[in-house]
């Protein structure tokens, strides 16, 4: 695999900087040798997995959910006005992202 990048040196901050003018970058080219796989094409474990965190993920935001409106559903008095300010539900990732973080 050949990676292409533009990088700046020392050397070019320092003479953009003492000459007042924007320094250059100079393109780098690496390359890496690959010689094994993170997973296999027929490796299932990775998927029962991601099935798995998902539907936690989504039975954590229905709890949450359930939560907030059985605060809604006792009574909109002053103070089940701060309970309801209180529930934090952060947004749903449930879909794909055991997968993004595998």
């Amino acid at each position: 695999m050949t990676l292409y990048d533009l990088r700046y040196s020392a050397r070019s901050l320092a003479d953009a900087t003492r000459e007042s003018r924007k320094p250059q970058p100079q393109p780098i080219r690496r390359t890496v040798k690959v010689y094994s796989f993170a997973r296999r094409g027929r490796d299932r474990s990775l998927t029962t997995w991601s099935a798995l965190e998902e539907r936690r993920e989504r039975q954590r935001l229905r709890s949450r959910v359930g939560t907030l409106l059985g605060l809604v559903r006792e009574g909109l008095d002053p103070g089940g006005r701060d309970a309801v300010g209180s529930v934090d539900i952060p947004p749903a990732r449930h879909r794909r992202n055991a997968l993004w973080h595998a």
